[in-house]
């Protein structure tokens, strides 16, 4: 119990002292005209308060992640701990942090123009088709877990509820953002708290036996803790999929100095929700074996279910899950309505126009359904890994902006190089990749590593030569510089 409430506490003064650092270090000004004013539309910039913009900030980037990922995380005992705390403050965080502000900077500019700007126009295409993919397959895994814990408390089929949560989605990424997601949000973000709030308070009432801080590996089937666990948690400590939801709020944002609260803050909020399932997970099964044969019987949900009615009886419990239903729901529209933008932006086509929205957005649902009927473990492994590559994309691109900045950037390279030696060895190592023995892929993912840091190493000595402005649109930021920059 000591180590779990150590960690919250770690996790709420993170965001008190370093998330100050970092807000002085990125250096915000409380003058300058962000793009909810300045590209105004009325369908995607929509100035809305700092209030609204945070909750939606958390209910979009929180989704299954900070449920699912630290349920299955909690198989490796408390070591999942030390990831949850260590990767919310100094890489989560940072990550969702940077890539809101840099995006405010940048008229709104989602990570594949960034990626574009500050990595070479190569990186675009590249990051256009990973942010594709990775949205596809959160708004894919987005339907199907909520579907099923609503089919356990529903009369209806598995395929009508699907569709149902289908339809929600079409509406809700056609309409301009104030006029669903504005509206409904905060109700959601309130359940959601009450579960969560309700799960921990239950915990610490009833002297649940949360396990204390260890490093042993106590994964029943003796799988790695790197670079396992550093993909099976991602939401709640550090997520590539919330540098594809930060732009959908940078455009809606007042001002500037409010990013601290909605992107640091919502990103450490999830923390504690990713913490609370973590601790629920470990203390209500009683030896890893235990855990992981509920979740072979019913995967992360049958844990949900059990954690919430055990701690706050049928009602509550009901809630509860509602609450963490509410979570990928409210995390699948907005990955769609995302994914609408990024295409609409490659393509430079006007949204005003609801027509030219349903042109990109529906081709999108009908993929999205296909792929619900694939094996939902299978979806997960591939969204993890998709998931990191991206969140080292975005630390990348933050690593470039501080340099050619001028500003600190161990606060972004480090945890870069980190992730991305992690998502090289996962790729190498796990039978969705290339299936190599551990050891060769440390070595393959060392070498992956080393050869990113140079190539990263050679863009900034390219881009130090440009006349480069660091705080101008992606989109129109200079050719000229692009140019000088790739010669």
């Amino acid at each position: 119990m000591i180590t779990f409430l150590v960690s919250i506490l770690l996790l709420i003064v993170g965001y008190f002292t370093y998330g100050k650092f970092v807000e002085r270090v990125f250096v915000t000004n409380r003058k300058r005209q962000t793009p909810a004013f300045s590209m105004r539309d009325n369908i995607d910039y929509v100035p809305m308060n700092t209030t609204r913009n945070s909750l939606i900030q958390l209910l979009n980037i929180a989704g299954v992640g900070p449920i699912f990922g630290p349920i299955l995380g909690a198989l490796y005992g408390p070591v999942a701990f030390v990831w949850i705390v260590i990767g919310c403050i100094f890489a989560g965080a940072v990550h969702d942090y940077l890539t809101g502000m840099i995006s405010i900077r940048n008229h709104g500019a989602h990570l594949p123009q960034l990626a574009g700007k500050f990595l070479g126009k190569a990186m675009k295409h590249v990051v256009n088709g990973f942010a594709i993919l990775l949205l596809l397959l959160v708004g894919t895994v987005f339907v199907t877990s909520p579907a099923a814990l609503l089919n356990n408390m529903m009369p209806f089929s598995l395929t009508v509820i699907i569709l149902a949560i289908f339809a929600y989605y079409l509406v809700a990424t056609l309409l301009p953002i104030d006029k669903v997601i504005g509206r409904i949000y905060p109700y959601f973000g309130a359940l959601l708290l009450f579960s969560a709030a309700g799960i921990g308070i239950g915990m610490v009432v009833t002297g649940a036996p949360i396990p204390e801080l260890s490093f042993q590996n106590m994964h029943p089937e003796g799988a790695p803790i790197f670079p396992l666990l550093f993909l099976t948690i991602s939401c709640g400590a550090l997520s590539g999929f919330h540098a594809t939801q930060t732009p959908i709020i940078s455009r809606t944002t007042e001002n500037e100095t409010n990013g601290r609260k909605i992107f640091y803050g919502m990103m450490i909020t999830e923390g504690v929700i990713a913490m609370i399932w973590a601790a629920a997970a470990m203390s209500l099964f009683h030896g890893d074996q235990s855990l992981s044969d509920v979740l072979a019987a019913g995967g992360p949900a049958a844990v949900v279910n059990e954690v919430a009615t055990t701690m706050l009886g049928a009602v509550g419990g009901t809630l509860a899950v509602l609450g963490v239903i509410v979570l990928p729901i409210t995390s699948g529209d907005t990955a769609f309505r995302s994914a609408r933008m990024i295409i609409a932006d490659y393509l430079k086509i006007d949204q005003r126009p609801i027509v030219k929205r349903m042109v990109i957005a529906l081709p999108l649902f009908a993929m999205s359904y296909i792929l619900t009927h694939m094996d939902f473990t299978l979806l997960w492994r591939y969204f993890s890994w998709a998931n990191q590559t991206t969140a080292v994309i975005a630390l990348w691109v933050a690593t470039m902006y501080l340099v050619l900045s001028r500003k600190p950037y161990l606060i972004t390279s480090i945890p870069a190089v980190f992730m991305t030696m992690a998502t090289f060895t996962y790729i190498a190592y796990a039978p969705i990749g290339f299936g190599l023995p551990l050891q060769w892929s440390y070595a393959a993912a060392a070498l992956g590593t080393l050869v990113c840091i140079a190539l990263f190493m050679k863009r900034v000595r390219r881009l130090s030569r440009a006349t480069f402005a660091v705080d101008e649109p992606a989109n129109d930021f200079g050719e000229e510089a692009l140019a000088t920059a790739s010669k």
